[in-house]
């Protein structure tokens, strides 16, 4: 039989140490920190280890080039957050201005495909300049690519996309078709064409800021959710974004142990509404009645001062994730608008790709009217809220706590728009129009001829609200399910949930 060596050679000067020294050298050179330029404060590989639980990033294709020895301009991999696997794709500013040539966009593209293929959300944490002009076509084909994958990955996990730097030009389509975007307080900017671009072009003389800051895209345009003042505090929000969403569509809810609302909104909350549906109130403290106890940051309202006359809210119910959509009367009396429109059936939409129930606070004194608002596309985006509320498969439920009138009442999540539960406050009205204005039009003749008009204006809207507004005759038809008290509205909620969308434990 033949005898087999197993001793071990020495390897020699050109053996398996020089080789280990040799890939130690160029794991530090691609690991070497380059001081973070302008307002950032971290690496783009700091940016990924900060995001995910403490040691449990994992980088893919470190050494991966883009010529001249330099990095492939995003560092891509994946870690645990709260315990579960989460994809990251990191821009690295300092590699060519985290521009994005063909190399960068095939390394984004393989944390999408790994995303996708097995069922993680992605968090993009954006800081580049646009396509690498060098690169020229295939910058382009690349980023066209990157958009595919976005959109293929939209129907199925969850994207979240930070902006911690610039995001300009073709950089700036991948956060839009993403699910949210946070952007930094005067470090992050998002625009097509450029303060120099905007000047040529038009003569118009703005900022980067101006042009594309977190305060124009939070406030006015809507392309951003949330605004915050930090790179930690970016981190931090899509980490808690994450924790009311499942992993991929038809994933596993996050449960929490239930909480009970707060003992002193809970005792607030039959006083909170004002009788007088012209006085204004905050909805918020509605919520804080019915919703489990906000400790913990249990509760995140996205988008919170566009279209700020609704309230959109990503929050808790016995235990479970819910979005909450709500008018908020202290704002512009909760009217809906072009705006509101888009920011609710958007909302809507992505609570029922992952499941989470709806439910839906209505006071809402009808669409804003005006030429501004139908040159707006009112009509159109109103429609899409229709649209939202019916292709809904996710439980929805709705509580009208004030008013509730004309065509708004509708589209805020009717029973006829497939509302599996609705219910009404006792001293809520629901009408095609309030009471002044249904009382000048059915009774104008004798309101010109009356000794007080005044008088017999208030007399026949308090007859109006209440032989034809109030609640009851909607619950009498079946429309509505019943008629509550503000206190009893967590328990209608909770048993419905447990009822419609029971939960595994």
């Amino acid at each position: 039989m033949t005898q087999i060596d197993t001793t071990v050679r020495d390897a020699g000067p050109t053996g398996s140490h020089d080789h280990r020294d040799v890939l130690a050298q160029r794991r530090q050179e691609r690991g070497e920190r380059v001081e973070p330029r302008g307002r950032r404060t971290h690496t783009a590989r700091e940016r990924a280890e900060l995001f995910v639980d403490a040691g449990s990033f994992v980088e893919l294709t470190p050494l991966r080039t883009a010529g001249s020895n330099a990095g492939s301009g995003v560092v891509i991999g994946w870690g645990m957050v709260d315990g579960r696997p989460v994809v990251v794709a990191s821009h690295d500013a300092a590699v060519a201005s985290g521009a994005i040539g063909a190399v960068f966009a095939e390394a984004v593209q393989r944390a999408q495909k790994l995303a996708i293929d097995r069922g993680h959300p992605i968090v993009y944490i954006n800081d580049s300049g646009g396509a690498r002009i060098h690169d020229g076509i295939h910058a382009l084909h690349g980023c066209g690519g990157i958009f595919n994958l976005n959109v293929q990955a939209s129907r199925r996990i969850p994207q979240i996309s930070l902006i911690l730097g610039p995001c300009a030009g073709a950089a700036a389509y991948s956060p839009a078709l993403t699910d949210w975007t946070i952007m930094v307080k005067e470090q992050a900017q998002m625009f097509l064409t450029g303060p120099e671009i905007v000047r040529a072009a038009t003569g118009e003389d703005a900022t980067a800021d101006e042009i594309g800051g977190s305060g124009m895209h939070t406030r006015t345009s809507g392309v951003a959710h949330l605004e915050v003042e930090t790179e930690e505090e970016a981190l931090d929000s899509a980490r808690r974004l994450l924790s009311f969403l499942p992993s991929k569509v038809a994933g596993s809810p996050r449960l929490l142990p239930a909480r009970p609302a707060a003992e002193a909104a809970v005792a607030r909350l039959p006083h909170v509404v004002p009788e007088k549906s012209s006085i204004v109130f905050d909805m918020h403290e509605v919520l804080d009645g019915i919703l489990d106890s906000a400790e913990d940051g249990d509760r995140l309202e996205l988008s919170p001062e566009h279209a700020p006359s609704v309230i959109t809210m990503l929050a808790r119910l016995d235990g479970r994730p819910v979005g909450v959509v709500a008018n908020q009367p202290l704002r512009r009396g909760g009217i809906l608008d072009a705006k509101a429109s888009v920011k609710i059936s958007r909302f809507v939409d992505f609570c029922s790709r992952y499941d989470l129930p709806v439910l839906t606070f209505v006071d809402v004194p009808g669409f804003l009217p005006g030429t501004v608002e139908e040159g707006r596309g009112v009509i159109t985006q109103g429609a899409t809220m229709l649209r939202a509320y019916v292709e809904a498969t996710s439980p929805v439920l709705t509580v009208v706590v004030r008013k509730a009138y004309g065509g708004a009442y509708i589209a805020m999540g009717a029973r006829s728009l497939g509302a599996d539960m609705t219910w009404a406050w006792s001293g809520s009205e629901i009408a095609v129009m309030g009471p002044g204005g249904a009382v000048a039009l059915l009774h104008r003749r004798a309101l010109r001829d009356a000794e007080d008009p005044v008088a017999l204006r208030d007399e026949l809207a308090a007859e109006y609200r209440e032989n034809v507004a109030r609640p009851y005759l909607a619950a009498e038809a079946g429309i509505l399910d019943d008629v509550i008290h503000p206190e009893e509205t967590r328990d209608r909620l909770v048993d419905a949930l447990r009822m419609l969308a029971p939960v595994q434990v």
